[in-house]
């Protein structure tokens, strides 16, 4: 395995907890904030593509997937504590995007050397990920980073253990 295989697979591992999560909730349960000041799924799922999206132009640029005009606004800082659900999306269109934003970040990943990695990422993420190897890294592990979120909304709907 060489270092792409383990970002890959990183990637991977990630996407199938995350889609495992979500395998059973309906639109309405993404609607659900996990606790007080947390933001509900929804928001989480939309943050979680458009920040692969940023991330992946950053250090690809014209890499990323496009997506829907003002969709990184509707999951802003600005826009978390929207909770109607005509502003956001169904489960399966984000589902879709997901997939459309991980399929760009591979297909950029297939094409970067081990050299590639080792360069520098963005100034702005350069104290905690300094190349762009630490980036696709980063952008592996973020759904995890969110997916243990999911999980008090899943126990609250008192659905089964997925994982």
């Amino acid at each position: 395995m060489n270092v792409r295989d383990a970002i890959r697979s990183t990637m991977d591992t990630s996407s199938t907890v995350l889609k495992n999560y979500l395998s059973d909730l309906s639109d309405a349960d993404l609607m659900r904030r996990p606790g007080p000041g947390c933001n509900h799924l929804a928001w989480q799922l939309g943050h979680l593509i458009a920040a692969e999206c940023s991330l992946l132009e950053a250090i690809r640029p014209g890499a990323a997937a496009q997506l829907p005009e003002g969709f990184a606004a509707q999951h802003s800082k600005e826009a978390k504590d929207v909770d109607d659900p005509a502003k956001f999306l169904t489960k399966q269109q984000y589902l879709d995007l997901y997939d459309k934003a991980r399929s760009a970040t591979l297909a950029a990943l297939e094409k970067v050397s081990e050299a590639d990695l080792d360069q520098p990422g963005p100034e702005r993420f350069k104290t905690v990920f300094p190349t762009v190897g630490s980036i696709f890294v980063l952008i592996g592990t973020h759904p995890l980073m969110h997916a243990g979120q999911f999980v008090p909304v899943r126990r609250a709907l008192g659905k089964p253990i997925v994982i």
